[in-house]
């Protein structure tokens, strides 16, 4: 009995062998043409992704895109098309996929959700150098109390460099959504000094002498000219605008300048520059004895 059973094991473990050959035999064909279609889409995909980067490049380039967004749309477009062209190769492979496709959009839900800080920060990016508010090498001052002078633009970020030699990094989604005060956009610069005289003072001669320290200055600019104006008739004294402009290179120089030959000139003339005084007078009281 047991020789009968190890017998009929025997011939039905040979038909599941012969049967299982017979569908491999009859699968071939249908495999080898899968893999062989596979191979030829996965070259013509990596040609065409090719091509398509180098249009994309090139439109980029004659509509002078800036670097750091061609860079990234680059990336994110080149990693776009070859999930794209994974997908078409495994569909040629037999692979379902549909439930791929379904388990990437939750992926991309799941990461969406956790980078909107960075998706923020990437969308102030674009905007930043998409509409160009301020440029590397610009001084900038935002509503959010930061300021210093653009060394890099990221596509997140923004490199900047504060007067006391220190690199900031503002998220571009902060910097994009805050108003922003561009120094140097224009090339020149005007320093506007608030001078005070008291009202015993000579007013035209004063006027005279701060508009002679103003159009002596070597770095001013002569378009437009320098101006003194009078701006306020306070309680105590008047005050008179210095308007001077320079180029960004020389301005803080001619502004120091500026300060010095004022207070200088004003000093030798002898008018005086009057500061807020407060008098006190102390009553006092006797003692009874």
């Amino acid at each position: 009995m047991t020789l009968l059973q190890s017998t009929s094991n025997n011939d039905t473990f040979q038909g599941y062998w012969n049967t299982f050959f017979e569908r491999a035999i009859d699968y071939l064909p249908l495999l080898l043409s899968g893999l062989i279609s596979a191979f030829i889409i996965l070259l013509l995909g990596l040609w065409v992704i090719k091509i398509l980067k180098r249009l994309l490049n090139g439109i980029f380039v004659r509509r002078n895109v800036d670097v750091s967004i061609r860079t990234f749309i680059g990336h994110l477009a080149n990693w776009g098309l070859k999930i794209v062209l994974f997908i078409a190769v495994i569909s040629q492979l037999g692979v379902q996929t549909s439930s791929f496709i379904a388990i990437l959009g939750a992926a991309g839900l799941a990461i969406g959700l956790s980078l909107q800080g960075s998706l923020s920060n990437f969308a102030g990016g674009v905007l930043i150098l998409t509409l160009k508010p301020f440029r590397v090498g610009d001084y900038i001052a935002s509503s959010k109390g930061v300021e210093g002078t653009v060394m890099v633009i990221d596509i997140f970020n923004t490199k900047l460099n504060t007067g006391e030699n220190l690199t900031v990094v503002v998220p571009n989604g902060e910097l994009s959504n805050s108003s922003i005060t561009n120094y140097t956009s224009t090339g020149v610069r005007r320093s506007m000094i608030d001078i005070r005289v008291s009202y015993d003072a000579d007013l035209k001669r004063a006027r005279e002498i701060l508009l002679g320290v103003a159009t002596s200055n070597t770095l001013a600019l002569t378009d437009p000219a320098p101006q003194v104006v009078v701006t306020n008739l306070a309680e105590s004294w008047i005050t008179l605008s210095v308007r001077v402009s320079a180029t960004n290179a020389h301005f803080w120089t001619m502004h120091e300048q500026l300060l010095i030959g004022c207070k200088t000139a004003l000093e030798e003339a002898g008018i005086d520059i009057p500061y807020p005084q407060r008098e006190v007078h102390h009553k006092g009281i006797a003692e009874k004895s």
